[in-house]
């Protein structure tokens, strides 16, 4: 019956991906659960909505994966990747109970979600790149974009089901419990590793151990012009535009005057936008550079919607195309890093690639917070909106400047 799997699903006859993909969805519902508490927490119960705070979160939540990245490249390369995600999976999980509990009793003040969200942070430095890079080694180099896709459905599918839970866990017991279920979360995947059939794992070759190796990969990337644009695309759209807690979670609370549940809906139905994104990623058979142009252009399209947006419903729907262009951005420059860049030094690349999109965002989230609260949430959008419009212009200007093709 796997056999006959549709080719969009083609990653799913592989036993190891089967397993580490149900493991991971349990653990990524947990996930958003978490992210969209936290995100209330701050807005609504320890500050009086102050978007500052949400971007300062975000800031010290994100801000690991610049500050470590020597480290969690290095790591990425040279450790046993399915050990290490072990150890970073148990260590998020044991925060994310830990956070339960101060909220649960409640005695958690806005400090404490600082120094979680940092510690969080550093945990998932090191994750991110070897959770990305592991999967080359669950289905191996044919089926890589197709497993890169399905990972980013199982996390937008997965983004559909928390925030809504998270909204009907708060109205019913409290920010707390939703930190407790996504600490629990974590079991999925820990169980998902140790159950693997080792022996099917292609692991690749691992990088020498040598001074300099991540000044080594950094030379690398920046001295190939297509790389080079990915990441100058990915620091735009990732420092300015991927503040996604800022923007929703103002527009529902300032401007249409949401509650949890409202918010929640919100987040659920961006995460649908990017589940078809995924979907679309899934069925093509390879990635293209040239689709980032028009993810880039259609993300700065779908903030400049959201930004004058007349009513919650139409403002909900351009989530949607966000979320579509956001993923393709995403997914495409992910297999197209990994499928160009050799397994000796993809954790290194991969780690730098986590780290430019994700490690913009102790700049951008405090100025677009600053934004939403000086001038309002939809001025913050038009932020958002600039950084799309500006990675375009970056991608354009490579593909003009490619080699024309040798004449047959």
């Amino acid at each position: 019956m796997m056999r006959r799997l549709p080719r969009v699903f083609r990653s799913l006859r592989n036993v190891n991906y089967r397993i580490w993909a149900a493991g991971a969805f349990v653990s990524n519902v947990g996930t958003w659960v978490q992210r969209t508490a936290q995100d209330w927490l701050v807005l609504t119960e320890l500050t009086h909505h102050d978007a500052s705070a949400v971007g300062l979160v975000m800031a010290l939540q994100f801000g690991p994966q610049m500050l470590l990245l020597p480290w969690t490249g290095f790591a990425a390369d040279h450790f046993n990747q399915r050990r290490l995600l072990m150890v970073t999976q148990a260590a998020m999980g044991v925060l994310a109970l830990a956070l339960g509990v101060l909220t649960v009793s409640g005695i958690v003040q806005l400090w404490h979600v600082y120094v979680f969200a940092f510690l969080f942070g550093c945990a998932a430095a090191f994750d991110a790149p070897v959770r990305q890079t592991f999967v080359a080694e669950l289905v191996g180099e044919e089926d890589l974009h197709n497993a890169v896709a399905l990972n980013s459905t199982s996390f937008n599918a997965a983004r559909m089901v928390g925030p809504a839970v998270a909204g009907l866990v708060i109205a019913a017991t409290g920010t707390g419990w939703a930190f407790l279920i996504n600490g629990a979360s974590f079991i999925g995947v820990l169980v998902s590793l140790a159950t693997l059939r080792v022996a099917m794992l292609r692991p690749h070759a691992r990088a020498h151990r040598t001074r300099g190796g991540f000044s080594e990969g950094f030379r690398y990337a920046w001295g190939r012009p297509d790389l080079r644009a990915i990441l100058t695309m990915l620091f735009l759209i990732g420092t300015f535009g991927l503040n996604f807690p800022i923007f929703i979670s103002t527009m529902a609370v300032t401007v249409f005057h949401a509650d949890a549940r409202g918010y929640g809906i919100l987040s659920s139905i961006m995460a649908l936008g990017s589940l078809a994104g995924a979907f679309l990623g899934a069925a093509r058979q390879a990635p293209r550079f040239e689709l980032l142009l028009t993810g880039g252009a259609v993300f700065g399209l779908g903030c400049a919607l959201a930004a004058i947006a007349p009513g919650y419903w139409f403002f909900a729907a351009t989530l949607i195309i966000i979320g579509v262009s956001a993923l393709t951005v995403t997914n495409t420059t992910n297999s197209l890093v990994q499928l160009s860049t050799p397994p000796e030094m993809r954790g290194r690349v991969m780690a730098l690639r986590v780290g430019v999109v994700l490690g913009g965002t102790p700049i951008g989230a405090p100025i677009v917070g600053w934004v939403a609260d000086t001038f309002g949430p939809r001025w913050a959008l038009g932020v958002g909106a600039a950084a799309g419009f500006a990675s375009a212009l970056v991608v354009l200007r490579a593909l003009a400047r490619r080699p024309a093709p040798e004449p047959s």
